[in-house]
């Protein structure tokens, strides 16, 4: 592999670390836990790894090495900072003993299953620290969640005396490590699991995880996008963007973009199903909005799209969680039907209420619903154009009212959806850092006997030196939802809250931005440079932390 000039000077990075991992390490235990939600059930089938008490690491004193070897997998979509995660695992394993091993399991969960794994030596890690992407070990989206998978993943881990498995994933992915780390420990086989949290879409949060790593990068990276294209916009001052942005399960990422860059229009998806608007109302709004700035001789303007904004329209919602239940149950029925046969078998299959809905969507729409789902019952969203959808729309309703004399401006569109553009960009400092440490955490959770935890770094937005290090129980995140159909216990999505500082935020200076031409443009994500620029975090999490003091 050979390194650009950006790579070679990234490389002398040093990541700092909390004063918890800094030196000699010490547990402090907190209370007990209980989960989230359906406490009797998730316990019941978890009753070797509920429960257990959160934990901090503290400055210690005295010092003894472990003799572990560490398995480490990268699961699900990339995120910047996942090399870092597995060179703090790799520099703490090491730091314990350096005659100890790290094996990476290539290409996801399915190395570890199909015993396809690499030992991780000095001269190899070290041409991956501080860089983007996955590609250190790969990744990939099986799920671990069948017996069969554990006991042969647990013969390559006997094989080579791993003491511990580190999966390193999103929501998803976890709850897998926990299914994981329990089996283990109900069969006393001695291994141990940990997690780290990964998701750009920044839906893996809660009170004791403040941020998902990754997210910091890629919202940096998308809103420089953003912002040179509303620089685009008010140079050539003829065309609406409209831009959609990942996230299916959660508007994290639109709202922050939101923050940074602040557009004329940017749709929050928890919003639109609370006030449970339908299509037809969203379209208008936005095209009222163009209305109002055409009238000032702005025919141009901006709209931020979040991935999943299908779903939460509460009757489309509707329609796609008795779809799921659908294909989940009939699947086998459907799937070698023609096009219009399978149009014609969901219309006789579902609910009155919910065909009616089905049918008036556009054709390609209610097709791209009617598809196979994901590996997690989910419908693959990303292929919806949803921002052409709506751009449509609103081109169709202003031509009505041009001629019904209420619009009498210009609408041209272009299209934007960024996904794949953050998902392996070079970390920002924060997410370097933060990812470094999140891998010590998971070193040193292994190091003290610890199995089915998440390793956590808590007060983000102080200098890194002040982070607070430690774990939490993965149980402590599960309630129990519906996936394909059956009721399975999976960590609570976080969704936007809109009672929370970081969308007040954005409310209080929505209606300007719709009328005027309010860019920001923040310019490319830093990594030299004055510590307000290159190490501020996201605007999400300094507003979230500055509303808990």
């Amino acid at each position: 592999m050979k390194a650009s000039l950006l790579q070679k000077a990234r490389a002398k990075y040093q990541p700092k670390l909390p004063n918890g991992l800094a030196g000699v390490v010490k547990v402090r235990e907190g209370e007990p836990t209980q989960s989230v939600g359906d406490q009797d059930e998730v316990k019941r089938l978890f009753p070797n790894t509920y429960g257990m008490p959160v934990i901090e690491f503290v400055p210690g004193e005295k010092r003894t090495a472990m003799k572990m070897n560490v398995g480490v997998i990268l699961s699900g979509g990339q995120a910047p900072g996942g090399h870092n995660v597995i060179c703090g695992i790799y520099d703490a394993v090491k730091h314990q003993d350096p005659e100890n091993k790290v094996y990476g399991f290539l290409m996801g969960p399915g190395g570890l299953v199909d015993h396809n794994y690499m030992e991780l030596t000095d001269e190899y890690v070290e041409n991956y620290r501080n860089t983007g992407g996955f590609d250190m070990i790969g990744s990939g989206r099986t799920k671990l969640e069948k017996e069969e998978q554990f006991e042969k993943g647990l013969e390559v881990l006997k094989k080579l005396d791993i003491k511990a498995l580190v999966i390193i994933g999103g929501d998803d992915s976890n709850t897998n490590a926990c299914v994981l780390a329990e089996y283990y420990a109900a069969h006393n086989t001695g291994v141990q699991v940990i997690g780290c949290p990964k998701t750009i879409d920044g839906d893996l949060k809660n009170d004791q995880i403040e941020a998902s790593f990754g997210f910091d990068t890629a919202t940096k990276v998308y809103s420089e996008l953003i912002g040179n294209i509303e620089r685009d916009a008010n140079s050539a001052r003829k065309y609406w963007h409209f831009i959609k942005l990942m996230g299916r399960s959660a508007s994290h990422i639109a709202l922050e973009c939101a923050l940074q860059t602040q557009p004329n229009i940017c749709l929050i998806s928890e919003e639109i199903e609370k006030k449970d608007m339908t299509l037809n109302q969203i379209v208008e709004d936005i095209a009222s909005v163009v209305a109002l700035r055409a009238e000032d001789g702005n025919h141009f303007g901006v709209v931020l799209v979040p991935e999943g904004l299908i779903e939460f329209i509460p009757a489309i919602g509707r329609l796609i969680d008795e779809l799921n239940d659908l294909l989940a149950a009939h699947g086998s029925e459907y799937k070698d039907l023609k096009e219009q046969e399978q149009r014609e078998y969901i219309l006789a299959h579902l609910s009155k209420e919910n065909a009616a809905t089905f049918e008036t969507l556009p054709n390609n729409v209610a097709q791209q619903l009617s598809l196979d789902r994901d590996p997690h019952g989910n419908v693959q969203v990303s292929l919806i154009e949803t921002e052409k959808l709506l751009s449509d729309m609103v081109g169709d309703k202003l031509e009505k009212w041009a001629k019904e004399g209420k619009f009498s401006g210009k609408f041209a569109t272009l299209h934007h959806f960024f996904g794949y553009e953050g998902r392996c960009a070079v970390p920002s400092n924060f997410d370097a850092d933060y990812c470094y440490a999140l891998g010590a955490s998971a070193a040193n959770l292994i190091a003290n006997g610890k199995t089915g935890y998440m390793a956590t770094v808590q007060n983000l937005s102080a200098p890194a030196t002040e982070w607070k290090a430690g774990g939490v129980p993965i149980t402590m995140m599960l309630n129990m939802e519906r996936r394909n159909g059956k009721m399975k216990p999976v960590i609570r999505k976080a969704l936007v809250d809109l009672d929370g500082a970081p969308f007040k935020k954005f409310v209080e200076h929505r209606d300007e931005c719709k009328r005027n031409t309010c860019f920001v443009y923040p310019g490319p994500v830093q990594y030299w440079g004055p510590t307000e620029v290159c190490d501020r975090e996201t605007r999400t999490l300094a507003l979230e932390n500055a509303a808990k003091k």
